[in-house]
């Protein structure tokens, strides 16, 4: 089984970058990639946990933003983890977690929630890139809503009032500079509508032009009509066709392997970094 897409303690999961691996060890994964939001930081520790069973496509997602204020998901793998534009990117997208996060709190405070910073910062591991997810364990905490869930749905999802965007790069951008560092690009659940505003068909091609490599297509967040239009979107433009968990551990219901990428398209897409970086013991 093939899960291109999963998130540890270093930014918005619950549990390690070796407890991931050794979960997905037990679950029959026999290539996983890990992803955290705007960080490479778990590299080193899910190594740390491998056995010959399982190999290691590392990356990131990385939070974009289209000119238009939508909000898109790029998974960056296979690429070079030493390239300075690529953590550079990845570096000001983080530096800008933190006064995001305050201004979210200050509107949750000035809406009559009893929730601080402090709390927010109480509820994220430490040097875990800071995101809602955070926000939302500390509104659980503090007994404001019952579970991350909850607290998505009432107050932290994209249409709220208290939701605030963050400096962020464009889909466009992102793609080229992963690639320039010699990886690949899969754009991450595009037409996931129960997140808020997606991407509109006609987008691919602006992101194809740049380099993008393939579609996350198999996911909970999109319908299966939303799914069999990526399909068709990706055959058409030559795309490698995913199929992930987004694994949050104990944050989402969402399973290891519950949604894998065929061995073909994977093939494809590994093919397209400019260096075989898959690890393996």
């Amino acid at each position: 089984m093939i899960d291109l897409h999963t998130h540890s303690t270093c930014s918005d999961g619950t549990e390690s970058p070796f407890t991931v691996v050794k979960k997905a060890l037990s679950a029959g994964i026999t290539i996983l990639g890990i992803t955290d939001h705007d960080t490479t930081a778990g590299w080193n520790e899910a190594q740390s946990a491998m056995a010959p069973q399982i190999q290691l496509a590392l990356g990131a997602e990385i939070s974009c933003l289209t000119d238009d204020g939508i909000s898109v998901h790029m998974l960056g793998l296979l690429f070079d983890g030493e390239n300075e534009q690529m953590q550079r990117m990845l570096a000001d997208s983080r530096d800008t977690r933190v006064p995001r996060m305050r201004k979210m709190v200050t509107l949750l405070q000035e809406a009559g929630y009893e929730i601080t910073m402090e709390d927010v910062l109480a509820a994220s591991p430490d040097q875990a890139t800071l995101g809602r997810p955070h926000l939302a364990d500390a509104l659980v905490s503090k007994k404001i809503v019952k579970d991350r869930a909850e607290a998505f749905a009432q107050l932290l999802h994209n249409d709220s009032k208290f939701y605030v965007t963050h400096l962020s790069p464009t889909p466009v951008d992102a793609i080229k500079t992963i690639r320039a560092a010699g990886g690949v690009a899969v754009i991450a659940h595009p037409f996931a509508s129960r997140r808020g505003q997606t991407l509109r068909a006609e987008s691919f091609q602006d992101l194809v032009d740049a380099g993008l490599n393939g579609i996350e297509v198999h996911h909970r967040d999109q319908s299966p009509d939303e799914q069999h239009i990526l399909s068709e979107i990706a055959v058409e433009m030559n795309l490698a066709i995913t199929g992930s968990s987004d694994y949050h551990g104990a944050g989402k219901v969402n399973q290891l392997g519950e949604n894998t990428t065929h061995l073909d398209e994977w093939e494809k897409l590994e093919s397209q970094a400019n260096a075989r970086r898959v690890i393996s013991k």
